[in-house]
């Protein structure tokens, strides 16, 4: 593999934006100067005027396989993440079947490990009886324990007291949670229909309301408080939890919180226009808490921001309101649309690459990435930030063939990305490169 030279980039990087060289070798980045002389070999990558990013590390995307691979799989998906500048992501556990033992975990690595273009790990998924395969995971080699409170489907849903005290008391690794409230959900459901006798898309933020969410969020961290757990609450959707986290540096907390991409981006508004395409669950909410989350993005209370990547087809969400599965793709527009908001002035372009890259591995523990550091693995992306990207969804990368932004018009683009200093997208299409990938690993 031929050296590449990075010239005259704006390296955004541990709260500073300066114009430098990078130089990677292999797969790592050997140099970070001023100026670096090219030698005879090097491919040269002139990035005058060009952020060059840290690559987006999502730790929470849903890629469909096994079992649920005509909504998406591992190689497609894998595609459009770096497609939009995300070098690395960790993969939820409900897939069919679930992901709810060590060998189930192992199997998707294989997957992975033959077709990803981006870094992966999996988590596992809790029951309220798989104790013993939780206590049994290598913390260095597995990203987590997801535990589903009061909201899923399957077998994943963990609602028994005992279980979730046995869960965060003895898993060996970092929890992460989806906190909805199954009983508040019941009540409002049966309230919805009641009124009308019917249910249409604008009741989704009314019966997963916000209520729904504080009960359960509220729960996690109270045991994440009692038994002293690394908690991870995922996708915070209310002001009201917010009240849970407070502002800080990373490093300092063992209960951190995150956001997602379209949560910061729609509200309720949109279900007039965008109907099932914007169902998810939690439900996108008021504008007002939207409004909070950006505000909490800023001010440290949220830590991460990710996707929740989770593609159905066109068809299933066609579907009335009820029978339409909750979920949307966002991989490959979730950096361009934080963008977006760098270029609004709601967020800082370093904020931006502390929440996706900075923070996710220090939260993780993961070995060598998600700065520009000499040593470091070379996971870049290389961005535009005076050109405009047309979305529409033709021109998506995702096996669903659909956006949540169709018509929208991104005030940047991704021009490259590097995994393990491999170009594996050069601002067209992805590149297939997939031995270029690697599992994550963490130092903890």
């Amino acid at each position: 593999m031929k050296n590449t030279l990075i010239k005259n980039a704006i390296v955004v990087n541990e709260n500073q934006s300066q114009e430098c060289d990078v130089l990677i070798v292999d797969n790592r980045i050997n140099k970070i100067a001023s100026s670096i002389t090219a030698q005879p070999n090097d491919n040269i990558v002139d990035a005058t005027g060009y952020f060059l990013l840290p690559g987006m590390i999502d730790d929470q995307v849903h890629f469909r396989e096994p079992g649920l691979t005509q909504k998406g799989n591992i190689a497609s998906e894998s595609r459009a993440a770096v497609a939009g500048g995300i070098t690395s992501y960790m993969e939820m556990p409900n897939v069919s079947p679930a992901t709810t033992t060590i060998e189930a975990l192992e199997q998707k690595y294989a997957i992975a490990s033959r077709s990803s273009l981006a870094n992966y790990s999996f988590y596992l998924g809790a029951t309220e009886d798989n104790l013993e395969q939780i206590k049994r995971l290598d913390a260095k080699k597995y990203c987590g324990v997801k535990v589903f409170m009061g909201a899923s489907t399957g077998d994943l849903l963990v609602e028994h007291p005992q279980a979730l005290d046995a869960i965060f008391r003895e898993s060996p690794t970092l929890i992460v949670t989806h906190c909805e409230d199954g009983r508040v959900i019941e009540k409002n459901l049966s309230m919805c229909i009641g009124r009308s006798g019917s249910l249409i898309i604008q009741d989704h933020p009314i019966i997963r309301d916000v209520e729904a969410c504080y009960s359960s969020s509220s729960y996690a961290v109270s045991l994440a408080k009692q038994y002293r757990s690394d908690l991870h609450v995922l996708h915070i959707t209310t002001e009201k939890e917010l009240s849970l986290f407070p502002s800080g540096d990373i490093r300092d907390k063992h209960i951190t919180a995150e956001a997602c991409v379209h949560h910061l981006w729609f509200s309720q508004e949109d279900y007039a226009l965008q109907g099932n395409l914007i169902k998810c669950n939690p439900a996108i909410k008021a504008k007002s808490d939207r409004d909070a989350l950006l505000a909490a993005v800023r001010n440290n209370q949220i830590d991460i921001i990710a996707t929740d990547h989770a593609p159905h087809t066109w068809q299933e969400k066609q579907l009335p309101y009820q029978q339409a599965p909750a979920g949307l793709p966002l991989v490959e527009h979730a950096l361009l649309s934080l963008l977006d908001h760098v270029h609004h002035q709601r967020l800082s372009i370093e904020q931006l690459v502390e929440k996706v890259a900075h923070n996710p591995a220090l939260r993780y523990h993961i070995v060598d990435r998600g700065f520009i550091r000499e040593g470091y693995y070379a996971d870049l992306v290389l961005v535009n930030p005076h050109h405009e990207t047309l979305t529409c969804h033709q021109k998506t990368h995702y096996h669903c063939g659909w956006t949540p932004f169709d018509g929208h018009r991104f005030s940047a683009k991704v021009l490259k990305t590097w995994v393990n200093g491999s170009l594996v997208y050069d601002g067209q299409q992805p590149l297939n490169t997939p031995t270029a990938a690697m599992p994550l690993i963490f130092n903890r």
